[in-house]
Formats: structure tokens, sequence, C-alpha cells
């Protein structure tokens, strides 16, 4: 596409940067990007290790199968969610994230570029690229716009923590582990029995 901005993306300036999504639809990048409050933030280059993509399937897959035959829809990146504030034109929308893992029940908020509004449920899986990312600026994030459960889930300490939204406030679980059965307040019914699950992914 011959009128496409070629961009490398560099880590932004905090003090830099005003981008909204219609800018976005305008870019080719090499690495996949997100925009949050405006600036850039980019993902690494190189495919994420394989036990990154190995948790990331089976808890889609998992997920997946409980939500057969209800409303609610999970979808696995890439998938653009896009969180407006004032305006849903594309020129006001400065937040647009790409979850490893997002559940959405409202089906009024999805459309043919993805989600517009905030998912029920969000799982980010953390790696060493972007670790800074998800427990800063996307935990923020996810508070502000309403996302009423977000989960980070590290590979290389085998952890998972729950962030539940109470009072347009997350508290946050303890971090656990091996031996720990995760229960959603979002997904109702549904469990992850973490022994289990981090041994079948290894």
């Amino acid at each position: 596409m011959e009128n496409k901005k070629k961009l490398i993306a560099k880590e932004p300036d905090v003090e830099y940067g005003r981008y909204s999504y219609a800018d976005y639809l305008t870019w080719q990048f090499d690495e996949v990007v997100e925009l949050i409050k405006g600036k850039i933030f980019k993902k690494a280059a190189a495919a994420p290790k394989r036990i990154h993509q190995r948790i990331s399937g089976e808890l889609f897959l998992q997920i997946g199968n409980f939500l057969k035959s209800q409303k609610c829809q999970v979808y696995s990146a890439p998938f653009d969610v896009r969180f407006p504030k004032k305006s849903k034109e594309d020129s006001q929308i400065f937040d647009v994230v790409q979850p490893d893992i997002c559940v959405i029940c409202d089906l009024d908020k999805l459309d043919d570029r993805g989600c517009l509004g905030a998912p029920d449920l969000i799982v980010e899986i953390l790696s060493p690229s972007n670790n800074e990312t998800e427990l800063r600026y996307k935990f923020d994030l996810y508070e502000s716009q309403g996302v009423k459960e977000y989960w980070i889930v590290s590979p290389e300490n085998q952890t998972f923590t729950i962030n539940t939204l109470i009072d347009q406030r997350y508290v946050t679980s303890r971090m656990m582990t091996s031996g720990d059965v995760v229960e959603s307040a979002v997904i109702k019914g549904f469990s992850l029995d973490l022994k289990a699950f981090f041994e079948g992914v290894d």
C-alpha cells in the first residue's frame, strides 16, 4: 500500500506523541504496536518464546471450550481493542491494545475491526520485553476503562495474578502458583487448576 507510512517503532518518550487510532490504521510497522494515551508502544519484532505461545493457546482453548453455547466470545491476539472516551471517532481514540486473550460478553462492542469498548476480561502473558508495559501502563488503562477482570500470567515464574474491578478500582489477588485454583468472577463457573495447567504446557 503505497501511501502508508513506513515507521520503525522505538520505545516512546512518555512526554512525546499524540497519535490516534486513525493514525494507527495508516501505519506499516515491522513490530506489533499499541497506543496508550496516544503514545506508541511496541512489542518485540521476534516471535514470543514457545512457552508464551503454549500458555496463550492452552488458555484460549480452555476458555473457548467453556464458553461454547454461551453468549460471551473469546479472542486472541492479534485483535484490536479500542477504548473510546468522549468520542468513538477514529481520530479521537488514543488507546488501542492487542491483549493476548480477551473475553467480550456485550456483543454490541464487536465490529469488523475488533472490540470498541472495554472487554469483560483481559489476559496478558508476560515476556521479558513487555513486563513494564503490562504492569504499569496497562494496569492503569484497564482499571480506568472498566475492564472487570485483568489476569497477568508469568510463564517464567509460573504465577498467576487476578485484578478484579471493585468500586472502579482493582483489587489484586495474592500471587497464585502450582497448587492453587483460579476462579473467575466474570466467567461464572470457570476454574483453572494451576498445577495441571502449568504441567500441561511444559
